[in-house]
Formats: C-alpha cells, sequence, structure tokens
C-alpha cells in the first residue's frame, strides 16, 4: 500500500467558486449549501477567493462574509484556506489577519503578479505575511498568471520558515517540484488538472481542484485508488476525468465560468462573461459521460 504523509489541509482540495445572485450580489446561501456538498461529496478542505473564487472582482468584505459563512456552515472540523494574495504586501498582510480572525486555517498567498519582483522581493514578501500570520501559509506558485515564478531556490529557502507549509503548484515543472518536496517537508498540492495524479505519484500531498466543484467524488477516487496501491485504478479513473477536465479547463473558458456553468451558480463577474448555449451544452454531455463511466467503474 502507498503511504502519503497526510497534508496539512487534507488531500483532496476544492477550488470553491463564489455564488452570486442573479443581480451580481453575493449569495451567501448558496455558498453555504455548495461548500456543505462539496464536503459531503469528498472534499476533505476548502479554498475560498482564490482565482476559482473570482478574488481578483470581489471585495475585502465580500472575501471576510464568505468565510465566516462557511466556517458557519462546515463547522470546525473542515480545513478552510482563504485566499489573501494581493501584489501590495501591506495589504496582503492585513488580509492575512482578517482572514485568522475569522476563522480561517491557512491562507493561500500568490506571488505578487504585475510588477514582476525579482526573487529576493518575492522571499520578503512572503516572509512578511507568514511573520505576521498565525496560521499556515500555502504559497500560489503559478507565474502563467503572475509573471513571475517561485524559483525553487527561493522555494528552499521559504520552507525554512514554520509557517510556510505548503504550495499550491502551477509552474509545470514536476522537476523543480520533485527537488523542492526532497529538500523539504513543504506539502505540495497540485493546482494543476491534468498533473494531480502525477505530483501525487511523486509525493505531492494532494490537489486544489476546480474540477472538484461539480466532481468532488471522482477527483477524491483517483487519490484514493493510489493511496490503495492500485495504480491501475488510479490511472483509469485519472483517464476517465480527462475528458472533464480538457472541457472545463483547456477549452479556452476560464475555470470559474465553466463550473458555474455546470452548476447554475449565477453570474460570473465582468469582464469574464458566462459560458454560451452551446459551450454550456457540450459541458453537460462531457459532464453526464463522465457520471455514467464513474457509475460503471
Amino acid at each position: 500500500m502507498t503511504s502519503h504523509t497526510p497534508g496539512p489541509f487534507g488531500r483532496a482540495l476544492c477550488a470553491m467558486i463564489t455564488p452570486f445572485t442573479a443581480d451580481g450580489e453575493l449569495d451567501l446561501d448558496a455558498a453555504r449549501r455548495h461548500a456543505v456538498a462539496l464536503v459531503a461529496g469528498g472534499c476533505d478542505g476548502l479554498v475560498l477567493s482564490g482565482t476559482t473564487g473570482e478574488s481578483p472582482t470581489t471585495t475585502d468584505g465580500e472575501k471576510t462574509a464568505l468565510l465566516r459563512a462557511v466556517r458557519e456552515a462546515v463547522g470546525a472540523g473542515v480545513p478552510l484556506v482563504a485566499g489573501v494574495g494581493t501584489y501590495d504586501t501591506r495589504q496582503t498582510v492585513r488580509l492575512a489577519r482578517e482572514a485568522e480572525e475569522e476563522g480561517a486555517d491557512g491562507l493561500l498567498v500568490v506571488t505578487p503578479y504585475y510588477s514582476r519582483p525579482p526573487q529576493a522581493d518575492v522571499e520578503a514578501h512572503f516572509l512578511q505575511v507568514a511573520d505576521a500570520a498565525g496560521v499556515g501559509l500555502m504559497l500560489y506558485d503559478i507565474p502563467g498568471r503572475t509573471g513571475t515564478r517561485i524559483e525553487p531556490a527561493t522555494m528552499l529557502r521559504l520552507a525554512e520558515h514554520p509557517r510556510i507549509v505548503a504550495v499550491k503548484d502551477c509552474s509545470y515543472d514536476l522537476l523543480g517540484a520533485a527537488k523542492v518536496m526532497a529538500g523539504t517537508s513543504l506539502a505540495y498540492y497540485s493546482g494543476c488538472e491534468e498533473l494531480n495524479l502525477p505530483l501525487y505519484a511523486l509525493g505531492g500531498a494532494g490537489c486544489v481542484s476546480t474540477v472538484a466543484n461539480v466532481a468532488p467524488r471522482q477527483v477524491r477516487a483517483v487519490l484514493d485508488a493510489f493511496d490503495a496501491g492500485d495504480t491501475e485504478a488510479a490511472a483509469r479513473l485519472n483517464g476517465l476525468l480527462v475528458p472533464l477536465v480538457e472541457a472545463m479547463m483547456a477549452s479556452g473558458l476560464p475555470g470559474t465560468v465553466t463550473a458555474k456553468a455546470l452548476l447554475g451558480a449565477g453570474p460570473v463577474r465582468e469582464p469574464l462573461r458566462p459560458a454560451g448555449r452551446e459551450a454550456a451544452d457540450g459541458l453537460r454531455a462531457v459532464f453526464e459521460e463522465l457520471r455514467s463511466s464513474f457509475e460503471d467503474s
């Protein structure tokens, strides 16, 4: 049987969407229902106010209200990781403290974006947040969006801080991830759906999945099969997920848009636009095929 060291926030985490009402306001009742359904479906923890949660277009007050509502809905036993990262170190520190006060178990902190700071400044940014926080940080390495990655050498140094405990890895660099995992105790979570199983097989802690918004049981099943030592089943179940991953994450539409199209969770905020009818119909067809395939497997 394959053994994995338990991650600080569980294994199968969902990057949760933020539901809105028809007129575009925060829908806390829908958020509570969705959070409870995700946990019932097999999610160990939830990541709130990440990119999938439309953090660029939600206010600080909305982020706080969402965290508070979800905590009330799922109780104290479900790890909640709050997205607090911005391109402004002072604002990130303030958001980190507020999220901790509202019951966050961890903080998702993205690399400062747009300004493209050098590695020494990236390191200093994360250390300031970690020094100000009382809970663990999950560093979000996604250079395709931020313009700056967290280089493996930087990650090795950051791992020395006691409150920097995890990474959401969207670097598409398995060699770099393997190097950091071999040299540190950082828990690596895949943030790229197509790399969930490969990174887990290398010793990753699990995944932070957008697809889990609509298929939490199926995303978890891949990890469960691998943990049971049945690598053939893990590969087969992962293969069944591939069409949905492709439809949701590689169709040209952001995962937030495709997840909301499948969930009927209200609109997205501009500049994003909802999926058109043809795209939504295609997504539903792929999703129904996945459900049928898993029932037959």
